[in-house]
């Protein structure tokens, strides 16, 4: 038997990254509030979004006016103020430099039984940015397992990642908790797949336009 000493090593991710907060109570409690209490005020956002959902609502716009959707925003400015921290602490954690953002868009989804968010990606005025979901109200339970009980898929968010390769972790399906809120790039195609029974799954989608140079940007370390 060969003995070998402790290995030491260093850890290098390759890839794009995905970060998980969690929303302070008060952020958390104004935004279920407001959309409650406007909801008969808010628009519909189905025509801009790809997801299988009756009820999808926006509170916040800041495009260009079209068809689809015209500007308004229904949260306070410290509220919009947090998205706005959160998104720049990823972009700083991920050592991107000279970078100017936009906040584009920010809606509910309230999903129902058998209803889901097909595999997608996200843009907002721009094809660079980041996007991401905020668990706002969960069911007590996703329904019943069809087969394979011990490895849940009801009700669950999953985030694909855009490289590949042996030993490459490709993809990102957390156990999710409300007050969860993960942020991760437009490009990175994610999706929610469907649960059964009674109750409902309340989350909050925002995007956040990043003008940056990515030639620039190279080799940052």
């Amino acid at each position: 038997m060969i003995s070998e000493p402790n290995t030491k090593f260093n850890f290098v991710f390759l890839g794009q990254s995905v970060l998980r907060y969690k929303v302070p109570l008060d952020v958390y409690n104004i935004i279920n509030n407001i959309y409650e209490t406007k909801y008969p005020q808010l628009k519909a956002a189905n025509k801009q979004l790809v997801g299988k959902i009756e009820k999808e609502h926006s509170l916040f716009y800041s495009g260009e006016d079209s068809e689809k959707m015209t500007r308004h925003n229904h949260l306070p400015s410290n509220v919009l103020q947090w998205f706005q921290k959160k998104f720049c602490h990823y972009l700083d954690w991920n050592k991107v430099k000279g970078y100017k953002t936009h906040l584009n868009s920010i809606w509910v989804n309230t999903m129902f039984e058998h209803e889901y968010n097909p595999v997608h990606v996200h843009q907002g005025s721009m094809f660079t940015g980041l996007s991401s979901v905020m668990i706002l109200k969960l069911p007590q339970s996703f329904g019943v397992e069809y087969s394979a009980a011990d490895l849940p898929q009801n009700g669950k968010l999953q985030i694909l990642g855009c490289t590949g390769g042996q030993f490459a972790n490709i993809d990102f399906q957390p156990d999710i908790e409300e007050g969860d809120f993960f942020i991760f790039p437009y490009d990175m195609r994610h999706t929610v797949y469907p649960f059964n029974g009674p109750g409902y799954r309340r989350t909050l989608a925002a995007n956040m336009d990043v003008e940056y140079n990515p030639i620039r940007n190279r080799g940052v370390s």
